[in-house]
């Protein structure tokens, strides 16, 4: 159980990351973004969280906004796997956590 609590967080903050950094790079490269092959890397990275944001979310929420929708869900399955795994790790000891 400690290794798929393990999985979950790690996957989630690459996803989170990669998230944080294209919108950082957005911002700061402005509309020359779309011809940036770094912010081309880290949207192929954040499409599928982008379209399970879509997938659900209700139709009224934007398009522009999906991105942080994902963010904001992954955020919270990072929290989950956060307390997962130290609930587990006080379960089994610290010393076989590491």
């Amino acid at each position: 159980m400690l290794a798929v609590a393990t999985t979950v967080k790690l996957l989630t903050e690459i996803a989170l990351l990669a998230l944080a950094g294209q919108w950082l790079l957005g911002v700061l490269a402005g509309a020359a973004r779309d011809g940036n092959p770094f912010y081309r890397v880290l949207e192929l990275l954040g499409r599928p969280w982008v379209k399970a944001a879509r997938w659900i979310s209700p139709p009224v929420v934007m398009e522009r906004h999906l991105p942080l929708v994902a963010f904001l869900v992954l955020l919270m399955v990072w929290v989950v796997a956060a307390v997962a795994k130290v609930h587990i790790c006080l379960e089994i000891g610290v010393a076989l956590c590491k």
